[in-house]
């Protein structure tokens, strides 16, 4: 029993950790989220330095803007640069596995504060009611109302969710709008809350450009340059990759045949429905008996 406790306490602490690294990381990325910017700088920075302090990217760095909601990373040799954007900045750290995950959205158009606003109130209104014996329908209905008293609407078909060891997204799913039946919140889950706000129709649907994979079977493949891929993503195990991390010959075709054959999937671009801005906010929390702790602060 007691070497039960003290592991639980050992995965918390890498929780804690990697929370840790985000947060240094995140303030450090946001200050340089400028007009006339690179997105690949920021995002090579936010991959590179989390890995200087100790950690690892639990995904690759997401920099979404304006209409895009959530997906978008930079292509290898990617020379854009920011303008007057609406900004998300979504990143993971993971230790052993064990997942921190924030966004945060910073508006260089100087005109939409009060849509940045609206998912950081969302964000901080859930986390208040976060405590064991909550149920998820519970956060998305104070997500909704929160987002719709600041005048806008909530990405209904984007959501929060669990994370696990070396999984990204895990039950239980913490939804941004109001539903019937959710799940109930335990002592020691651990979970993203991520509202996202729009002036848009509060829908995503799937973009043209996809630069974001994960490995989700394990089958045989007779091609040799997509094995090749194979082993070069084989260490980030379950977890999501870009495309700009690889260097194996034939690509973009052995990448297509991965995901023909159901051992990889791919994450395109999510693109507000029309055309609509988004910001997002989003912290990792552990619940606990009376309200949550936030490991990403």
């Amino acid at each position: 029993m007691e070497d039960k406790l003290q592991e639980i306490e050992e995965i918390i602490g890498k929780y804690r950790k990697a929370g840790e690294i985000l947060s240094t990381v995140r303030n450090e990325a946001k200050d340089k989220i400028k007009v006339g910017a690179s997105l690949l700088e920021v995002a090579d920075h936010v991959e590179q330095r989390t890995i200087e302090l100790g950690g690892f990217p639990a995904f690759p760095c997401n920099i979404s803007r304006n209409d895009e909601a959530a997906h978008a990373t930079p292509l290898a040799g990617d020379e854009t640069v920011f303008g007057e954007d609406v900004v998300k900045l979504d990143l993971g750290v993971h230790i052993d596995g064990y997942i921190a995950d924030s966004a945060l959205t910073v508006d260089l158009t100087n005109e939409n504060a009060d849509l940045v606003k609206a998912s950081e109130a969302a964000l901080y209104a859930a986390i208040d009611t976060v405590r064991s014996g909550v149920n998820t329908a519970e956060l998305g209905a104070v997500i909704e109302d929160t987002i719709h008293e600041h005048g806008f609407k909530p990405i209904v078909n984007l959501t929060g969710h669990g994370v696990g060891q070396y999984l990204a997204h895990a039950p239980p799913s913490i939804p941004n709008r109001h539903i019937d039946h959710g799940a109930t919140l335990e002592t020691g889950d651990i979970i993203a809350i991520e509202p996202f706000a729009t002036d848009g129709a509060g829908r995503i649907a799937d973009g043209a450009l996809t630069e974001i994979f994960s490995v989700v079977g394990n089958k045989p493949i007779r091609l040799p340059a997509a094995r090749k891929v194979l082993k070069e993503v084989a260490p980030y195990r379950t977890l999501p990759f870009a495309r700009r991390w690889l260097t194996s010959d034939k690509l973009d075709y052995s990448l297509m045949q991965l995901e023909k054959a159901g051992i990889i999937t791919s994450y395109p671009v999510l693109k507000e429905v029309e055309g609509g801005l988004v910001s997002q906010a989003e912290h990792t929390v552990i619940v606990t008996d009376d309200g949550c702790e936030i490991t990403t602060k």
